[in-house]
């Protein structure tokens, strides 16, 4: 398995020119595995709708919902284990909530984590791709 961080589940989602052929290549190769998306992408997304920096085609839920059924996708919940790796990660990390829990996420279940985040992939306690 191989987590999508939030942006780049939004961006497979829509067919997004800014996701790399590379990008999509890692995606296919890892669908029959599982593509994790965590629970926070949920909230995430919701909340970039909420403030108006996304429009979704649909609503929110209905949105969710179809995207958390595509092929290989499982909704990875937030458990006490990833709550607390997040609120410990060996430091300097930044403080968006978000992307503690999404780092937590793969270190506890020792997965890549496919990202573009700058901050996230220099981070040296995570893997990434």
């Amino acid at each position: 398995m191989i987590i999508l961080d939030t942006h780049i589940w939004l961006w497979w989602t829509h067919a997004d020119p800014q996701l790399s052929d590379e990008f999509v290549r890692t995606i296919q190769t890892h669908q029959p595995q599982g593509l994790g998306i965590s629970a926070i992408s949920c909230w995430e997304l919701a909340k970039l709708v909420e403030r108006g920096r996304l429009r979704l085609p649909t609503t929110t839920v209905l949105w969710l919902h179809k995207a958390l059924a595509q092929t290989g996708v499982k909704l990875l919940p937030i458990t006490p284990e990833i709550a607390a790796d997040a609120c410990a990660l060996p430091q300097p990390f930044h403080r968006d909530p978000a992307d503690q829990l999404i780092v937590a996420s793969a270190r506890i279940h020792n997965c890549r984590l496919l990202t573009v985040d700058t901050k996230i992939k220099a981070y040296p306690h995570v893997k990434t791709d």
